[in-house]
């Protein structure tokens, strides 16, 4: 029988979709042998086999992809078969320019979800719960190629069953990076205004929420930072949160447990909720309803629209289950300026703002606020690109162009390289924190591997 062997390079978002997985069970399936592996580029292939089959792969490499993975080229030569007996997914390697696209980190799926709330399950409630499909991924890498070794999850060693997941190609958890569960992953911590343990675990969250019940603003560490939350009823304690933000009218945004109790304050039209419950999980601009439009609340005064978002990560989710009501959640900062991602950081700059800690021990590498979204017109209008967006790139038009670096003047306006023929995007940075922003602009550079020749802010 003929055999041939075909090289694959795949470039775009295909680190921390799954798709390794994906191309492992893609080859098997076909009978195919020989390796994947990922590299700072992107992820490379080698297979070999009947010439119909390896067509068969190359068709489902475009065909049958992760859905959240992007891909920008697949190029394919022929190499020498060298009579390989099984495929592998083999150690990465970091050789070569990093020009891997990093992925946003995504909002829970379906299945974690389902998980975490049956009690048969060992990942009931567990707010940190992961796989393949959703996850932080962006907020926790500190360097490509995306393996758990370059990720702030590299000091929690994986527990026997979690090591099983990892390595079983029909688990959806198969080379899951973030990886974890209660008995070898984060663990929550409630703390008092002086960094004093109060609850941690399961009693954490309900102390959480407890406090949050009865009116206290309390300061919890989500996946790219710290956010202020305070129970959205009671305009006393949402009066304040703004007293000691020196937040005097702009709006805040709140999140709300579901779809259903949303549709109590707000209009929400169909391409709205396909906003709310994406992977991407934004803030989007609402159209109050007409009786919450001419009630005074302390929330968005005298603006006829709110800003809503639901639960984008797990804790949310267990926490705003708990709850059973809209919670405003606005950044972990003092105004304009960058959102907390250290606990001890917090503790020092948000001290007098908050009066409780819901903290974890996953480090954090950068911050990231929450995007906003509108809708206008029929169209998606993206006016805060942060989590869930940042750093997929955005496409250029025109004539190639050298390779340049940029910080954006908004208040609100990110920073990134541009590459030939596409814009890399960072998170969205604080007003205030422009020579600190600036200041990381090399390091955004390095990771989208733009060596840029022009610089401007």
């Amino acid at each position: 029988m003929e055999r041939r062997r075909l090289k694959f390079i795949v470039r775009g978002a295909v680190q921390g979709v799954g798709f390794r997985p994906f191309v492992y069970r893609l080859a098997t399936e076909l009978d195919l042998k020989g390796w994947v592996i990922n590299s700072a580029q992107g992820v490379f292939i080698e297979v070999e086999g009947a010439p119909d089959s390896l067509a068969t792969f190359g068709r489902g490499l475009r065909d049958e992809k992760p859905a959240r993975a992007i891909i920008q080229t697949c190029e394919s030569t022929s190499v020498d078969p060298v009579g390989a007996a099984t495929f592998e997914i083999r150690e990465s390697t970091d050789q070569g320019g990093k020009s891997a696209l990093i992925l946003p980190d995504i909002a829970p799926c379906a299945d974690c979800l389902r998980e975490m709330l049956d009690p048969a399950d060992r990942r009931f409630r567990y707010p940190f719960t992961n796989c393949t499909n959703c996850g932080p991924r962006f907020s926790i890498i500190e360097a490509l190629p995306y393996d758990r070794v370059n990720t702030t999850m590299k000091k929690f060693a994986m527990c026997a069953e979690c090591a099983r997941e990892y390595g079983d190609p029909a688990d959806r958890r198969f080379h899951a990076e973030p990886i974890a569960c209660p008995l070898c992953g984060p663990q929550l911590q409630l703390w008092d205004s002086l960094g004093e343990r109060i609850a941690r675990g399961e009693e954490a969250l309900a102390e959480a929420a407890a406090k949050i019940r009865a009116g206290k603003i309390v300061a919890l560490k989500g996946v790219g930072g710290f956010q202020l939350l305070v129970d959205a009823r009671n305009d006393e304690a949402v009066q304040r949160l703004r007293e000691r933000k020196h937040r005097e009218e702009k709006p805040f945004a709140v999140m709300s447990p579901s779809l259903e109790q949303a549709r109590s304050c707000c209009e929400i039209t169909e391409l709205e909720e396909a906003l709310l419950t994406s992977p991407e999980a934004p803030i989007v601009l609402l159209q109050k309803k007409p009786a919450h439009r001419t009630r005074r609340s302390a929330i968005a005064p005298g603006n006829p629209n709110l800003g809503l978002m639901l639960p984008s990560s797990p804790l949310h989710y267990l926490l705003l289950r708990e709850l059973d009501f809209l919670v405003v959640a606005t950044s972990g900062n003092r105004s304009e300026e960058p959102i907390c991602i250290e606990e001890s950081e917090a503790i020092v700059r948000l001290r007098g703002l908050a009066d409780f800690f819901l903290v974890h021990d996953r480090p954090i590498v950068r911050h990231m606020d929450d995007s906003i979204v509108r809708i206008m017109h029929g169209r998606e209008m993206l006016l805060r690109r942060a989590r869930g967006y940042a750093p997929l790139p955005l496409a250029l038009r025109g004539a190639q162009a050298p390779p340049r670096a940029a910080d954006g003047a908004s208040p609100s306006a990110g920073e990134g390289p541009a590459f030939r023929t596409a814009a890399g995007t960072s998170e969205s940075v604080g007003a205030d924190n422009v020579a600190q922003a600036s200041g990381e602009a090399p390091d955004a550079a390095r990771e989208g591997a733009c060596a840029p020749r022009i610089l401007a802010v």
